[in-house]
């Protein structure tokens, strides 16, 4: 039996979608389901290449690894990789085939390639018993429904259900899942089946009140509470809102082999690529990365590394700016 499907919605970004699907992906094959996962469209500057060269997003690698299948291009037909604030260089398929404003985008491109992402998702329905797709953003982002080929698009298109997840570390999660809801179409709302609470602290006996009114409200119920999980080493999929600190993912590292420790700085310049490449130096006993953007951070540093960027020019500018130019000289 082949075709069964559910897309992972979240209130916000950051809300746990990823972690959520790769989850639901792992405990189906655990109980003997061929899965896949599945993102229509992904926009990050931390990019997987699967064995036949073609990009995806990095979660969608990930996913696959949780369904204990080869990740491949199907899994995320649309990615985004952003080149400023106004525009992103589009990979179809794994393969770039240009690049594109933001209006441009949702003027009338976007919409294009619905037919190609539902091709892609069926082609996976009648491989698998169940495909678990992501959503992107908010499914409430009513400004972009008209041309939305990743949330409510999709859903509709497809009859999927869908799981919204919601943030509750950041509060005002009983609000994020009936303005979520109340936003909706009538049309829309019919493919909402529930919500999951993630990054929960605490006694859960103190958030049923909640969840019982959240009942009453919508309709709906809620499936789950998952608690709130340090360490976990997901890849950071947004490159555009980066943090210099925390950036690197928590790993849990076994001690120094000796006395000494290697220092790491890392440039933290615009539209870095592939930041999460430095994850592996970070997970090595001994080995502290830190991402800087003062020259002072690059004194005590046993190596210093300049990532890639989708900005050559606008990096070097920042550079110079922040003085970290002539400080790189100097090592040099």
């Amino acid at each position: 039996m082949t075709g069964g499907g559910l897309l992972v919605a979240g209130t916000t970004s950051d809300a746990g979608k990823s972690v959520v699907t790769a989850g639901i992906c792992r405990w189906l094959v655990r109980q003997g389901v061929k899965v896949a996962p599945f993102k229509a469209q992904n926009m990050s500057l931390n990019s997987f290449v699967t064995r036949e060269g073609a990009e995806i997003g990095r979660a969608q690698a990930m996913q696959a690894q949780a369904c204990r299948v080869e990740p491949t291009a199907l899994m995320n037909p649309v990615l985004l990789k952003p080149g400023g604030e106004q525009s992103s260089q589009v990979v179809l398929l794994g393969k770039p085939v240009g690049e594109l404003s933001a209006r441009g985008y949702h003027g009338g491109r976007q919409q294009r390639l619905l037919g190609t992402v539902l091709d892609c998702l069926a082609e996976l329905r009648g491989t698998y018993d169940a495909v678990i797709c992501e959503g992107a953003g908010s499914p409430a982002e009513i400004n972009l429904r008209r041309t939305d080929i990743v949330n409510m698009g999709i859903a509709r298109n497809a009859g999927l259900p869908v799981l919204v997840v919601g943030d509750i570390d950041r509060g005002g999660v009983f609000a994020s899942f009936f303005g979520t809801v109340a936003l909706l179409s009538p049309e829309d709302q019919a493919h909402i089946a529930g919500f999951l609470v993630n990054k929960f602290r605490g006694d859960v006996s103190l958030l049923e009140p909640g969840l019982d009114m959240l009942h009453g409200l919508t309709g709906r119920r809620t499936y789950g509470v998952l608690p709130f999980r340090h360490g976990l080493g997901i890849d950071e999929e947004d490159g555009l809102r980066v943090s210099l600190r925390g950036t690197v993912r928590e790993s849990n590292v076994s001690p120094p082999v000796g006395e000494d420790v290697l220092r790491v700085a890392v440039c933290a310049i615009p539209l870095m690529s592939n930041f999460t490449d430095v994850d592996a130096l970070a997970a090595e006993p001994g080995v502290v990365v830190r991402f800087v953007d003062r020259p002072e951070e690059l004194a005590d540093a046993d190596l210093v590394v300049v990532p890639g960027t989708r900005g050559t020019v606008r990096a070097l500018d920042w550079l110079h700016e922040r003085g970290l130019a002539d400080a790189l000289r100097s090592r040099a």
